[in-house]
């Protein structure tokens, strides 16, 4: 039989946020409690509903409430979920075959893919990729590939950065609670340096770029460093946007000392801030480029691409994994840069920008609890502060996101003090979604400010 034969029928799927219990509600609380008993406690979630099913930047939970998804999944489903191009490979894919290893018996979708991310990244060299399924692994396999590329061992990480929960990635990792704490220890030549935080340092890019690299040369020594790994916007650590002029500068010292620039595009990547990638915005051309996240549209793939000498400095058999670019993964990511490309995602990431900034900015202004507004594309943030201060408000940051979700929106927080709502919608989202979410915040933000 065929996929289409054997598929169960599928109910229309909702337009609107729709609440038909209390968030969450009786069935979610059911399987909360069967959670409880199966579920490691060391795995939280930020919103008990359990989902049933999804469509665009829409969540249905156990109870039939629909809400309105400004996660994404941790800005994974830019295309929207179930994106139809996206289900329809993976179908046929499925049908065809769902697993061999790369290793043992290659296919055609991971060089498919691998000569898409070739075309797509910065720069006009030659470049590969080796595929893998996570945001850690792909910036895991970067620094190894820069260490044996280089034969030097140092990593530069900055403060607030977030690179994963491996060994390696969470010693890169700077919050300790809940990502470090009771894990250590950790792998060592990973040293971490200030960036660019224009809120709280009041820096200029050149000037944020100048500290960091005097620290590295005072305290590690550049002809010692392999790689420096930076987020060209923070994600975990607060949705922090450098100023302008500080990427240019790490990237160019980094090319005169002969050091592999990695850009972590795990979260930023695949049209998120307006462009297929951060690096972009200030014509960055990084060495190699971590993706995952928003690379299939769901599925778990990552990668790491990249100028095609440094690919080719590790010998045969020195990169890989049973499951890395796994052919399912592989048609979900073609049919995600098939849809980002036939929609123009990156300039839907802008339309997003355009409506979220100027309320949010104005929100600001009327309430005096938000000291920051910042990010770019769909990948925006508020960071709440004590009025007249710049000290954080962790507790009505907590409130307001708590606010958010009983009314049906899904908001996340971020930030190394937990201070920071960070939206995160799908690329695809609805203008009127966006407004109605949009209002939704506002009304918790007014609410909570008041108590």
């Amino acid at each position: 039989m065929t996929a289409s034969t054997t598929a169960e029928p599928q109910a229309p799927a909702p337009r609107q946020r729709r609440l038909r219990t209390e968030i969450p509600g009786p069935a979610s609380r059911e399987l909360q409690q069967r959670r409880v008993d199966a579920v490691a406690a060391g795995v939280s979630s930020v919103l008990p509903v359990y989902v049933t099913s999804a469509s665009g930047g829409l969540l249905t939970d156990a109870d039939g409430n629909v809400l309105i998804d400004f996660g994404s999944g941790i800005a994974v489903t830019n295309v929207g979920h179930s994106a139809p191009a996206v289900v329809g490979r993976v179908r046929k894919q499925a049908c065809w075959f769902t697993h061999t290893c790369f290793m043992v018996t290659p296919y055609e979708g991971y060089v498919e893919v691998c000569e898409a991310l070739a075309e797509l990244t910065p720069g006009d060299h030659a470049k590969k990729s080796v595929l893998f399924n996570s945001g850690a692994e792909a910036v895991e396999n970067a620094v190894k590939i820069a260490r044996v590329a280089t034969g030097r061992q140092a990593v530069v990480v900055f403060d607030h950065a977030y690179h994963g929960r491996t060994n390696l990635t969470m010693g890169m990792t700077a919050k300790s609670v809940p990502y470090k704490h009771g894990f250590g220890p950790f792998a060592p030549e990973v040293y971490r340096v200030p960036g660019s935080y224009p809120y709280r340092d009041g820096l200029s890019g050149p000037e944020a770029a100048a500290l960091a690299i005097d620290r590295i040369e005072k305290q590690i020594g550049g002809d010692q460093v392999a790689a420096v790994v930076l987020e060209p916007i923070q994600g975990e650590g607060g949705f922090i946007e450098p100023a302008r002029g500080f990427l240019p500068a790490i990237s160019a010292w980094c090319r005169e000392n002969g050091i592999v620039f990695v850009a972590d595009e795990v979260q930023t990547g695949f049209c998120r801030t307006g462009s297929w990638f951060a690096s972009s915005d200030e014509d960055v051309v990084p060495d190699l480029i971590a993706t995952a996240k928003g690379i299939a549209g769901g599925l778990p793939l990552s990668a790491v691409t990249g100028r095609a000498e440094l690919l080719d400095a590790v010998g045969p058999g020195g990169l890989g994994g049973t499951y890395g670019g796994n052919p399912i993964a592989c048609a979900a990511a073609l049919g995600s840069i098939e849809t980002m490309k036939a929609e123009d995602l990156a300039a839907s990431a802008k339309r997003i920008e355009g409506v979220v900034l100027p309320r949010l900015r104005a929100l600001a202004t009327e309430t005096g609890v938000i000291g920051d507004v910042r990010g770019r594309g769909a990948m925006l943030a508020a960071e709440f502060v004590r009025p007249g201060t710049s000290e954080p408000d962790a507790d009505l940051t907590k409130r307001v996101a708590a606010a958010c979700h009983r009314a049906g929106v899904v908001v996340l927080t971020c930030g190394t003090y937990g201070n920071v709502v960070r939206l995160l919608p799908p690329l695809s989202l609805s203008t009127d979604l966006l407004d109605e979410g949009l209002s939704v915040l506002e009304h918790a933000v007014r609410t909570e400010a008041r108590k």
